[in-house]
């Protein structure tokens, strides 16, 4: 006898920043929520806050102005159409500028609950079961909400639509926009769709109307990246003399990832003096100098340059 769960109860806590409540409420799934649900994140275990992300002071503001206050809110906002939080967020802008990072602090911040939304989550070999894990998205996320479906990478998943497109693909495409345009008439439904890319001309047009807050995420200005260096450095023992604004001004077009890594190896340049030395005790790993970061940032640099290189031309180069 095959016993077949159809649908099954689980407690979801309801986290409210400004108050520091915890609420919960008995929320029931279908079996293709049970599936959706595995990918959603409670708000309280994220470790990201506005405080990690160094640099976006004003990316940080209007997405309180758009997103977080018209739904903390509802109250203040809830006669004025116009100020209703937007059912699409397009975060796009060169990798490793921090786009996850801000949808995942957003998250924190606000309270909402955050269901990590993978385009392989969806695909299933049977025929109309990708539809109705579509459809469990969006009834999840409706019954956790306020929710953000976040979609990084979101050219791969909803890119401009040909003729080309496997029919299975094409009616889940269909079906999701179908369903993105339920939030925009259901005003009392709090979900937002926020999308991460750094390939935006490749979205489908159709996607990109359904997002109209869009905010390019830059590469950071010297003064960012002033302010990136101090925020990854501060918890790290460095040399009090260390002139963060000159590693700034020699790193321009340098991503945070990328700054963070010169720290990273930056750190790790004293940790192999120790490795190398018989001299030193094991607990004596000397601050971070000036010297250790100018020789990651050249060694970033070196590596930045063979990006454009042919794989034979790199390999020249060690030859």
């Amino acid at each position: 006898m095959t016993v077949v769960i159809t649908e099954f109860s689980v407690y979801w806590p309801i986290y409210t920043t400004r108050t520091g409540q915890n609420k919960s409420k008995n929320v029931k799934l279908s079996v293709y929520e049970q599936r959706i649900v595995t990918h959603r994140v409670d708000p309280r275990t994220m470790q990201i806050t506005w405080r990690d992300i160094a640099g976006l002071e004003e990316v940080i503001n209007e997405l309180k102005e758009k997103m977080i206050f018209p739904v903390q809110k509802r109250h203040l906002f809830r006669k004025s159409r116009l100020l209703q939080p937007p059912k699409g967020v397009l975060l796009y802008g060169p990798p490793g500028c921090g786009k996850t990072l801000i949808a995942k602090a957003t998250a924190k911040e606000a309270g909402f609950a955050f269901i990590n939304l993978k385009p392989s989550t969806l695909t299933d070999k049977w025929y109309g079961e990708s539809q109705k894990l579509t459809a469990a998205v969006f009834s999840l996320a409706s019954k956790l909400g306020p929710t953000i479906i976040f979609i990084d990478e979101i050219d791969s998943f909803l890119r401009s639509r040909s003729s080309r497109d496997h029919e299975a693909t094409a009616m889940m495409k269909a079906q999701f926009m179908s369903l993105w345009d339920g939030l925009e008439t259901d005003h009392q439904c709090q979900v937002i769709i926020m999308g991460a890319t750094n390939r935006p001309e490749d979205i489908d047009p159709a996607i990109l109307r359904r997002m109209p807050t869009k905010i390019h995420i830059k590469l950071p200005n010297i003064e960012q990246r002033k302010q990136i260096l101090r925020l990854i450095l501060e918890n790290e023992t460095v040399d009090p003399l260390i002139n963060l604004s000159h590693i700034a001004r020699e790193t321009e077009g340098f991503s945070g990832s990328d700054l963070k890594e010169i720290c990273r190896e930056a750190a790790l340049l004293c940790v192999r003096e120790i490795m190398d030395s018989d001299t030193l005790s094991d607990d004596c790993i000397r601050p971070i100098s000036q010297d250790d970061l100018q020789k990651a940032t050249t060694k970033m640099k070196e590596s930045k340059s063979l990006g454009g290189m042919t794989l034979d031309e790199a390999l020249s180069c060690y030859s």
